[in-house]
């Protein structure tokens, strides 16, 4: 069974913004689009670099260093240079509060 670690309250991460969120050996970015959460690895897979800084277009985030671009709900690559995914993880909200997958468990 899944487990999951409380990282914020619905209304800290108003729709277009997003937040993070440090585990052991990764970094996770949870992502508001117009009311709906999803949860990807801050992590290009085209050059292991950070995606905290890339654009978003609706379900679309941009690498800001080659222009990769990935949805953020199945982490399937846009655009090239990735060829890869990115990884996604399981959110859920609750009582106004947001779980993500627990990483560390």
């Amino acid at each position: 069974m899944t487990e999951f670690v409380k990282v914020a309250r619905v209304a800290d991460i108003p729709p277009g913004e997003r937040k993070f969120h440090d585990f052991d050996y990764e970094t996770v970015m949870i992502l508001n689009v117009d009311g709906e959460f999803y949860c990807i690895a801050d992590l290009c897979s085209h050059d292991d670099g950070p995606l905290e800084d890339g654009p978003l277009d609706g379900y679309s985030i941009a690498c800001p260093r080659h222009g990769a671009c990935f949805d953020i709900r199945t982490g399937v690559v846009l655009a090239l240079p990735a060829t890869a995914p990115i990884p996604t993880y399981e959110i859920k909200v609750e009582d106004g509060d947001i779980y993500i997958e627990n990483l560390d468990a």
